[in-house]
This record gives structure tokens, C-alpha cells and sequence, in this order.
């Protein structure tokens, strides 16, 4: 199949291209695991890492990826940039494409700026993450590790836990694995519930009020991060109420009697969404996104750019 340039989000993106990418993952994956982690992919590109909030595993996991392929990156931050002088984002890609680059990777406050720089560039486009709109690429180092975890993604059960209002990740996830036919289920607190998510997805995705309930039904359990920086009003009463009843600990995960397999696209609040002892626990499986997530990257520059397809069967898609 035909892929495109660029990646702004999984929302539409059919189910053969993300099992092209995951399996291609799969490959570099294996890159990864060598003496020398490093193939000339991608040698004689340039990529440019425009981040405009801050990131840590992300960005270091997209500059990591790209010298794996032998790209020339060069990582672009407002402090110290003409940005901070008032230049309009717009002025400051399209002089940066005068200098002749390939690709550029983005990280932005505003929903919709990675769509909006694919519009203005000839140079492909990777949304790193934009306002409350999406993260692909942490929707796609989800899916791998599921993968790797259960072998398989369709039919699998899958809920989404904590701050869903605010979370890019959320929406990646559930338009990913429901289009590679995961079965996904919300739960949080009603002010932390936006209403066009579940209206848009209908019977398709559950919704649970409490946390519990979510527990006994799902497989895996993506926990999100309380997303504090972006509540501009008091969406919930105190952070040890919401440990209370929506904290993810091994007590309820014992009533529940499920060994439910642990998520986390990081940063985590250590006891407020997760219980700091199954944040590093049998059930985890925090650190295997880490390391999925150098692999997934590698993939999506390396099809992105133009790279030929890797397709390899027996991976469960």
C-alpha cells in the first residue's frame, strides 16, 4: 500500500498501515538488540525535532531513533530561538525547510499544529504530540507492547484510566487499537471524561464510573497521568481523593483477583494514578514501551521517508 509522508495522528489511518509499521518496528526492534544498534538507513537526511513544550522520553526517544538510522537531526527548543522573539510558527518552519531538510518532527501546545506545518512544508510531518489532540507514535508503542505482551490485539480488552479529558495519548490509543479490533473501555471521574469522545465512538467503547468495574473487565490497563499544568479549574476536589477512588494499587488489583498488565506513557505520579510498587512491579510494563517506543519511532521515519515496506507474518496482526 501507499503511505503517506506524513503522520498527524491514527485517526483514520487504516489497519494495514499501522500493522506495516508495527511489524516493521518489530525488525528494528531486533537492530536494537545488536552490538552495534546502528544501520545507514537513512543515511544523507536530515531531521529537525521541533519541540515546543517540554518532553523527555519522547524527544530523546525520537534524537535516539534517528541516529540509529544514521540521520542528521538537528532538536530545536523556544528558549534561546527567534520564538521567543515573536516569530509566528509558521516563519520559523518554513526557514528552517530553507536550510534543506527532509523531515520534521513536532511537539506543540496547539491541537492541530502538526497538521497545520503539513500544509505550509514540502518536508513530511511526525506529530510528536499536539495540544489535546494526539501522540501517534505513543499510541503505536502501545499497540507493539500489547503485541509483544499477548501476541495478538484483536479481541483484546483494553482500559484507558485517569485524566481523558487532557490526554493526546487517549485518543491515539483508542482509535489504534480499535481499529486493529482491541475492545477499549474509559474510566475516570466525570469532569475528567470529555462527552465527544464516547458520542463519537457510540456502543463501540465502554465507559466505566468506577475503577473496579474496569479492573475485572480489562486485559491491560493504560494508566494516564493527571495532567495538572493543563486544569484550569477545579476539576477534582483533592489528588488524594482521586487516589482513593481511581488510583490503580495492588490491594485492588487483588480484590479484583485479575493479573491485569500495567501502562504508563510516563511522567508517573507515584502514588496519586499508580501505586509506586506496581509502577516497578511484576505487572508493569512501563519500561518495555520505553524501549518499543526507539523501535516504533525508527519505523515511522524510515516509511515515513520513503523506506520500502517491511511486512514479516507471524507477529499476530
Amino acid at each position: 500500500m501507499i503511505i503517506s509522508k506524513h503522520l498527524l495522528g491514527l485517526e483514520g489511518v487504516q489497519r494495514e498501515e499501522i500493522s506495516i509499521i508495527l511489524k516493521t518496528a518489530q525488525s528494528f526492534k531486533e537492530v536494537l538488540s545488536r552490538p552495534i544498534p546502528k544501520v545507514p538507513t537513512l543515511r544523507g537526511k536530515t531531521i529537525v525535532n521541533l519541540f515546543f513544550e517540554a518532553s523527555t522520553r519522547t524527544r530523546i526517544s525520537f534524537e535516539l531513533a534517528e541516529k540509529r538510522l544514521s540521520a542528521d537531526s538537528i532538536s530545536f527548543t523556544t528558549a534561546g530561538s527567534s520564538v521567543a522573539k515573536g516569530e509566528t510558527l509558521k516563519d520559523t518552519v518554513r526557514n528552517i525547510e530553507a536550510m534543506k531538510i527532509d523531515m520534521v518532527v513536532v511537539r506543540h501546545q496547539a491541537s492541530g499544529a502538526a497538521q497545520f506545518l503539513s500544509q505550509c512544508l514540502d518536508a513530511g510531518v511526525i506529530n510528536a504530540g499536539d495540544g489535546l489532540h494526539e501522540h501517534p507514535t505513543q499510541g503505536l508503542l502501545d499497540m507493539m507492547t500489547l503485541l509483544d505482551k499477548f501476541g495478538r490485539l484483536d479481541g483484546l480488552k483494553v482500559a484507558i484510566v485517569g485524566d481523558i479529558a487532557h490526554s493526546r495519548v487517549a485518543r491515539s490509543n483508542i482509535h489504534g487499537l480499535m481499529t486493529m479490533g482491541a475492545a477499549v473501555a474509559l474510566c475516570g471521574p466525570a469532569t475528567l471524561l470529555p462527552r465527544d469522545i464516547p458520542a463519537a465512538f457510540g456502543s463501540d467503547l465502554r465507559v466505566f464510573t468506577k475503577v473496579d468495574d474496569a479492573l475485572r473487565w480489562a486485559d491491560a490497563v493504560n494508566v494516564l497521568r493527571l495532567q495538572l499544568e493543563r486544569q484550569k479549574h477545579g476539576l477534582l476536589p483533592s489528588l488524594r481523593e482521586y487516589a482513593m477512588h481511581f488510583g490503580i494499587t495492588r490491594r485492588r488489583l487483588e480484590t479484583c483477583k485479575r493479573d491485569v498488565v500495567i501502562m504508563h506513557p510516563g511522567p508517573i505520579n507515584r502514588g496519586v494514578e499508580l501505586e509506586s510498587e506496581l509502577a516497578d512491579g511484576e505487572y508493569s510494563v512501563i519500561l518495555d514501551q520505553v524501549t518499543n517506543g526507539v523501535a516504533v519511532r525508527m519505523a515511522v521515519l524510515y516509511l515515513k521517508s520513503g523506506g520500502e515496506q517491511e511486512v514479516m507474518n507471524g507477529n499476530g496482526l
